[in-house]
């Protein structure tokens, strides 16, 4: 890379600071956004109008760490991308956003115009609905939106057509679902979940990460000594699938335990969606569940774990109150989420009134170190739709080899529901309901950061698209894709959002 090429890449400070003196010598800025993976004819032709709009030329991109487009993206990192438009010789100035859009750089940049491609005119055509927010930013710095009316082309339908992304199986069903579903059909089949009235029932889990780097073997022990460098805290168990559902319901109603003696409850409020309404019971005898993870600093790899907590039934007296309230508000929901992860608030007599008054039921019934054996999903008399991993599933039907479309059927049958839905890693997932037969949906994801909590929220987001009546193989779709963004999250830090499931569908169904 050259000394002009380099010169062209600035922070966005220092970009703001030689825009405003531009702008005094009475001349023009264009700012241009985007996450330019590839460079094609049409960003060109994008760039030439744009800047005959006024005098300089601004580039911005958006950085890797918050695109969101699919597996494998962005092909190139983002000092690679700004490199090659710096490299362009009618691009000024080039500068990487650390934010999922322009919104802010806008307001930092204050550019006379900002230029969009005609496609982005119809504001109802994106998805995202990001695009209304930008022209709100360029107009409150005194700037304006500019479309440029020429040739367009997809970098994403460019990428998934001719550069492999997927496998040859993945390709035909991806080109499947987008024959029968068009994007704009999911997208609407999607907003209309925000009528639902949810309620999830479940443990409330701190999850907190305590980083690392290794110094070295002891020399009096068998171990490898870690040095702390930071941590992190993060809302699991069913507060994760309550931040997960309220990304696709206006109302989410949350009932959970805390324990009275550390409850954690000011953080926990803190990192609830604002349209989830908590009712917090409280254990007398304990702290609300933590789970300290030490993390490998760098490659995210879990070293070792301590949990604090008492996994046995919650007392009578907090199990009574709980059961007083979910008879009152129980027929008032249009679906009850329960994300059992076997730590005691599930008791048996709880199930018994959540199965007999829910309308429609949705359960996970988690299988991990503390219950193994003992929290099967069958332990649940009735449900509309359960979710589960293979193992669970081989867990609930005492069976470790056979084909797992002979155990999603059998547990189907054993606790008669609509439809059983199976996650399975690398391998996607598997769907079964007696009307549609077996449906399989490949994964999605090629680069795993973080794969704690992605179960959670596929189940977050499966069952408000069953509540919905939505079809088996598309919410199978939409599940796996929620998967594919999850595990890109490092353990809980934040739900999916819808506004990124819809970017990766469109940029999946581009074909």
């Amino acid at each position: 890379m050259d000394d002009k090429t380099i010169k062209k890449i600035l922070p966005l400070k220092e970009i703001a600071k030689r825009i405003e003196d531009i702008k005094n010598k009475g001349k023009k800025v264009v700012q241009c956004h985007g996450v330019f993976d590839i460079v094609h004819l049409g960003h060109i032709r994008h760039f030439n109008m744009a800047k005959k709009e006024g005098d300089v030329l601004l580039v911005t991109l958006t950085a890797d760490r918050y695109v969101k487009r699919g597996p494998g993206r962005p092909i190139f990192n983002e000092q690679l991308r700004a490199e090659y438009l710096a490299s362009l010789s009618i691009v000024d100035y080039v500068g990487i956003v650390n934010a999922e859009t322009a919104t802010e750089s806008l307001k930092i940049l204050k550019p006379n115009l900002y230029a969009k491609g005609l496609e982005y005119k119809n504001h109802k055509q994106d998805v995202t609905g990001k695009i209304s927010e930008e022209e709100e930013a360029i107009k409150s710095v005194g700037g304006k939106i500019v479309y440029t009316d020429d040739i367009t082309f997809s970098s994403s339908k460019i990428i998934n057509s001719y550069l492999d992304v997927f496998p040859q199986r993945t390709v035909r069903y991806l080109q499947a679902i987008e024959k029968r579903y068009p994007v704009e059909s999911i997208v609407e089949s999607i907003e209309k979940l925000k009528k639902l009235k949810v309620l999830v029932i479940g443990d409330a889990i701190i999850d907190e990460y305590h980083y690392c780097v290794p110094m070295g073997k002891s020399s009096k022990e068998h171990l490898v000594v870690n040095r702390y460098t930071s941590e992190e805290m993060f809302a699991g168990g069913g507060l994760a699938t309550a931040n997960n559902v309220a990304s696709l319901c206006g109302q989410v109603d949350l009932v959970t335990v805390l324990g009275r003696q550390d409850s954690k409850e000011d953080f926990i409020r803190s990192r609830l969606a604002p349209n989830i309404r908590p009712r917090f019971f409280y254990r007398p005898d304990t702290n609300t569940i933590i789970k300290r993870r030490f993390v490998s600093e760098g490659n995210n790899r879990k070293l070792f774990e301590v949990c604090f907590m008492h996994d046995n039934d919650i007392p009578k007296r907090e199990e009574s109150h709980i059961a007083r309230h979910l008879e009152k508000v129980l027929g008032n929901y249009d679906l009850v989420v329960v994300s059992d992860f076997g730590h005691g608030l599930l008791t048996k007599k709880l199930i018994d009134i959540i199965c007999s008054k829910a309308k429609y039921l949705a359960v996970n019934a988690q299988t991990n170190s503390a219950n193994i054996g003992f929290n099967m999903v069958t332990k649940y008399p009735r449900a509309n739709c359960v979710c589960i991993d293979e193992l669970e599933l081989r867990f609930a039907a005492h069976d470790k080899f056979s084909d797992p479309r002979h155990l999603a059927k059998n547990v189907y049958e054993q606790i008669g529901c609509e439809h059983i839905i199976t996650t399975r890693g690398a391998l996607g997932s598997l769907c079964y309901s007696r009307q549609d037969g077996f449906h399989e949906t490949p994964a999605f994801a090629y680069r795993v950061v973080d794969a704690i909590g992605a179960g959670d929220a596929f189940f977050a987001f499966v069952a408000p698209c069953f509540a919905g009546g939505m079809p088996q193989e598309l919410v199978s779709f939409i599940g796996n894709a929620v998967g594919s963004l999850a595990v890109q999250i490092v353990c809980n830090r934040e739900p999916v959002k819808n506004v990124d499931l819809m970017k990766f569908i469109t940029r999946l169904l581009k074909y």
